[in-house]
């Protein structure tokens, strides 16, 4: 059996919500694996579903442009927040959310673009990096763009135009006015900020997604000790309100709880004259996915001492 710490216990606590006992025997459970054990504890209804996803860990700044029918998403990482206050990185994560405009979501060709101030983006973030005195990296990139109608950014928790902590695009094609369109659109945007939908529709959810979602559906309804048939049922009554929960178009509009964004986008479309179709959305939350090394100074002092900080939970 492996060894469960205390630090992995606090780990799984943070993640889920769950009391320490419950935490302990979810990792005796699994092995000591983490992610099976936040499953577990799920499955067993004693942790909030998908609570990580919330949380962020790196630091740095999320950026948006918008130019014409386009509209641009970057994520630039740092080590400190201290940095992302900082006007030369400010300016770096601006730049280059405005470059992605021409060049696409491709990091690698985006490192390789032209930097307005000479050089290549790469070469500037190298210097920047030198002249800062911090590591920086460029994570990620999107590209959102219609035929007709508009493309809207919304920066939640602003460090400065057009940068912040979530940065969200919305596509609307519509022959409609521009003006009722940039509406919507900024309205849609702060709910996507909101809400953190995973997929446009219920279809593009990720499969991968859906089968883990399913078997802690299949463990909790198989604990109720009903039948067969009856435990089939709850499934699938489990899996579609995932599935309306998580998809854009089928949740409830955070301006009313109560109006599916379908509705709202339609409604939209009839007061302005012409139909109006809701294409895409992208929304970056900094540091989603990424873990980061906590500074720990009792660890430090533990370890100067010769003391393990993590010895084994009784």
């Amino acid at each position: 059996m492996a060894e469960i710490t205390a630090a992995s216990v606090k780990e799984l606590r943070e993640r889920t919500g769950a009391g320490m006992m419950d935490c302990k025997k979810a990792l005796a459970e699994n092995n000591g694996e983490m992610e099976a054990s936040v499953d577990w504890l799920r499955a067993k209804g004693l942790a909030a579903a998908a609570k990580k996803a919330g949380r962020t860990a790196a630091e740095g700044l999320v950026g948006v442009a918008v130019e014409g029918t386009k509209g641009a998403v970057v994520e630039v990482n740092s080590e400190t927040d201290f940095v992302a206050k900082n006007e030369q990185f400010q300016d770096f994560v601006k730049n280059v959310s405005e470059i992605v405009l021409n060049t696409g979501s491709d990091i690698e060709a985006l490192k390789g673009a032209a930097y307005p101030a000479g050089g290549t983006v790469e070469e500037k973030l190298t210097d920047n990096i030198a002249t800062i005195g911090e590591n920086q990296s460029l994570r990620r990139a999107a590209l959102l763009e219609v035929s007709e109608g508009v493309v809207v950014s919304y920066v939640h928790n602003a460090a400065g135009p057009g940068l912040g902590k979530i940065g969200v695009l919305v596509a609307l094609e519509s022959a409609a006015d521009a003006g009722a369109l940039q509406a919507l659109g900024k309205q849609l945007a702060m709910h996507i900020a909101a809400a953190n939908p995973l997929a446009l529709n219920a279809e593009d959810l990720d499969p991968a997604l859906l089968e883990r979602e399913k078997a802690i559906a299949v463990e909790k309804a198989n604990e109720s000790g009903k039948p067969a048939n009856i435990v089939e049922k709850m499934v699938e009554g489990s899996m579609a309100k995932f599935r309306k929960e998580h998809s854009l178009v089928s949740q409830l509009f955070v301006m009313d709880n109560k109006t599916p964004v379908s509705d709202v986008v339609a409604a939209a479309g009839k007061d302005a004259g012409s139909p109006i179709a809701l294409k895409g959305f992208v929304r970056f939350q900094l540091g989603e996915g990424i873990e980061k090394k906590q500074d720990d100074f009792a660890a430090e002092v533990a370890a100067a001492a010769g003391v393990k900080k993590d010895e084994p939970v009784a």
